[in-house]
């Protein structure tokens, strides 16, 4: 288990979807959950990294968990997922701010994820505030946007969680280099 964390968070660091103490990963262990340790570094984990506490209930081990711990276990209670990763990709984050869902205008963008809803507009969000919001909307879709902060991505596996996520941000990517071409999605037809 240690190296699907160890991949998926060097990777989410390398490509620049997370900064040296940002994001967390998780995954479902029946009714616990184990998650990345409070302000871990993704992109060099050890185990002393990973933290194992209850889904439903806290531990001795909770107080150490991510600062995003109640946005995890309401995904889980909520939703028929094993895996969570919580990144805070740059161009997701900036779109974040003038839309109220990135509809992907790439072709893996669409045939993966179709639409994804940006949640909240006020500008300050704590971590956690909106667990059950994002759980109800994961129900519906594979990733969703917190405005000014970051997106939360589920799947079976973390890598299919990644894979998400790096989908969503590259579809940003190009959304805002169109938009600063000034390229509208009626123009494209």
């Amino acid at each position: 288990m240690l190296f699907q964390f160890q991949a998926v968070g060097r990777d989410l660091f390398t490509r620049g979807l997370v900064s040296s103490h940002s994001g967390n990963l998780s995954i479902r262990l029946g009714e616990r959950l184990l998650i990345t340790h409070r302000n871990s570094r993704l992109g060099c984990l050890e185990e002393q990294d990973l933290v194992e506490t209850g889904i439903s209930r806290n531990d001795r081990s909770t107080p150490l968990a991510s600062t995003e711990l109640a946005v995890h276990r309401f995904i889980y209670q909520q939703a028929p997922v094993q895996a969570i990763v919580h990144a805070h990709p740059p161009y997701t984050v900036a779109l974040s701010f003038t839309e109220s869902e990135i509809v992907p205008w790439d072709l893996e963008g669409r045939l993966l994820l179709s639409r994804v809803p940006v949640l909240c507009q006020r500008e300050a969000v704590r971590p956690g505030e909106l667990a059950g919001e994002i759980a109800q909307t994961l129900k519906v879709h594979k990733v969703v946007i917190v405005r000014g902060h970051g997106s939360f991505a589920t799947g079976q596996l973390l890598e299919e969680a990644y894979h998400y996520t790096t989908a969503l941000e590259e579809s940003c990517r190009l959304l805002y280099l169109l938009k600063t071409l000034g390229i509208t999605p009626n123009q494209t037809s």
